[in-house]
């Protein structure tokens, strides 16, 4: 897959349904997939942390916010509360998430191949394509679709 040229082909048709496209995509590909099986995102990467999640989740681990926050996160240079390390340390032996229903809105959404406005989220697709084996199968499906290879 070239995203490069992917993104300009995107871009210069200026496709109206290319949401509607990504998010049948999404769809034919997690109805495939077993995250559980890889579970790669958890282990490579850190989602980031509102203020809203860090509450929620130090609630349920019966932590105040502030303790939950030195114990498991920092502020990166976007100045975003991230994980100190990876693996996620919620991450269980079986590849289930310790805090699922908790889990911080950024988890819950990922890998955001279904959202409005994928055009603006193309950047990070790619580099999520990097990490999570179904994003790139959605972006091979799109450029078949699109370019035809």
């Amino acid at each position: 897959m070239e995203p490069a040229r992917l993104l300009k082909k995107l871009k210069d048709k200026k496709i109206k349904d290319l949401d509607v496209r990504f998010a049948h995509h999404h769809r034919a590909v997690f109805a495939q997939t077993d995250c559980l099986a890889c579970a790669n995102c958890c282990k490579t990467t850190s989602p980031i942390f509102l203020d809203k999640d860090i509450e929620r989740i130090a609630q349920h681990l019966k932590m105040r916010p502030a303790h939950f926050v030195e114990k498991y996160l920092y502020l990166d240079d976007e100045k975003d509360y991230v994980l100190h390390a990876a693996p996620c340390p919620f991450l269980n032996t079986d590849n289930r998430c310790g805090i699922y229903e908790v889990r911080p809105k950024a988890c819950q959404g990922y890998p955001h191949t279904d959202r409005k406005n994928i055009i603006a989220l193309f950047p990070k697709t790619v580099e999520n394509a990097k990490i999570c084996p179904a994003v790139a199968e959605i972006l091979t499906r799109l450029q078949l679709e699109i370019m035809g290879y």
